[in-house]
C-alpha cells in the first residue's frame, strides 16, 4: 500500500510514500519536543525509521509510515499503527535509514533522531546519505545541521557564520563567501578537511563529487532549508 501526502499519485518506482512537499522522518535516535515543533512548522508528513515509531506516538504524532527491518518499535507502538503503515523491509544490508530513503520519494526529507546518539549508527547515517545522494535530505541536531553538499548551492548565511565542509571522499570545490575559500584544495579523509571555517555573509558553494557533507549551526536550520529546496542542483542516483 502506498501512502500519499499530497496531490501526486504513486511513481513508477513504487515508492511507499510519495509526496510533493517536505517529508519529516524520525529515527531511533534524540529527538525531543522543542525538534519535532519545529517540523510540524514545515510540514504534517512524518514517516518513522523503526523504533522512531515510539518518538512520534509520544508525542501524540501519528506516521503515515513505519519502515524498517521493524525490530525497535516497541510492542505498544505496533498497537496503535495500522498494519497497513508498517512496511517491513526484512534485508540486513542496509540500515534503516537508507531503507527509508530507498522507499521514500519527496523533494526534501528532514532527518530528526539521526543526529546524537552511538557513533557507529551517526557514521552510518552519514554513509546513508552518500549512497542515496539522489536524494536530498537534511538532518538536524542538538547543535547542528548536516546535509550533503548538492552539486552547487547558495546559503544566505549571516557574517561570522560557522561552515564546516568535511569529505567523505575524495572532492574538490569552489566557493564564494568563505572566509577560507576552498579553491584548488583536494579534500579527503585523513588528508584535508574543512572544519570550521567561517562565512563573510552570503556563501556559494560548488563541488566535485557527492562526498562533501556540509554542518551548520543549528541556527542555520531556517537558511539551509530553503537552499536546498531552492537549489536546481542534484547527484543522479546510484545503480544497483
Amino acid at each position: 500500500m502506498a501512502i500519499l501526502c499530497g496531490k501526486n499519485n504513486l511513481d513508477k518506482f513504487n515508492h511507499l510514500v510519495h509526496t510533493d512537499k517536505l517529508l519529516v522522518l524520525i529515527g531511533g535516535g534524540p529527538c525531543g519536543a522543542a525538534d519535532l515543533a519545529l517540523a510540524k512548522a514545515q510540514s504534517d508528513c512524518f514517516v518513522a525509521a523503526d523504533g522512531g515509531a515510539d518518538a512520534l506516538l509520544a508525542h501524540d504524532i501519528r506516521p503515515k509510515a513505519v519502515i524498517g527491518d521493524l525490530d525497535s518499535i516497541s510492542p505498544w507502538a505496533r498497537s496503535q499503527i495500522s498494519p497497513d503503515c508498517l512496511h517491513l523491509i526484512a534485508e540486513q544490508n542496509s540500515t534503516d535509514f537508507e531503507k527509508c530513503l530507498s522507499y521514500i520519494s519527496a523533494p526534501l526529507i528532514l532527518g530528526l533522531g539521526f543526529a546524537g546518539g552511538r557513533i557507529d549508527h551517526q557514521m552510518a547515517v552519514f554513509h546513508g546519505l552518500l549512497r542515496y545522494c539522489h536524494q536530498r535530505c537534511m538532518l538536524l541536531g542538538a547543535e547542528d545541521v548536516v546535509f550533503l553538499a548538492p552539486p552547487e548551492i547558495s546559503l544566505e548565511l549571516p557574517e561570522q557564520t560557522r561552515v564546516s565542509l568535511f569529505p567523505m571522499g575524495a572532492v574538490q570545490g569552489t566557493s564564494d563567501g568563505l572566509f577560507w575559500p576552498i579553491d584548488g584544495l583536494r579534500f579527503e579523509p585523513g588528508q584535508t578537511i574543512g572544519t570550521s571555517n567561517l562565512a563573510k555573509g552570503p556563501v556559494h558553494l560548488r563541488v566535485s563529487a557527492a562526498q562533501m557533507l556540509v554542518i551548520l549551526p543549528r541556527s542555520c536550520f531556517g537558511v539551509a532549508l530553503e537552499a536546498l529546496l531552492a537549489t536546481e542542483f542534484s547527484w543522479p542516483e546510484h545503480d544497483g
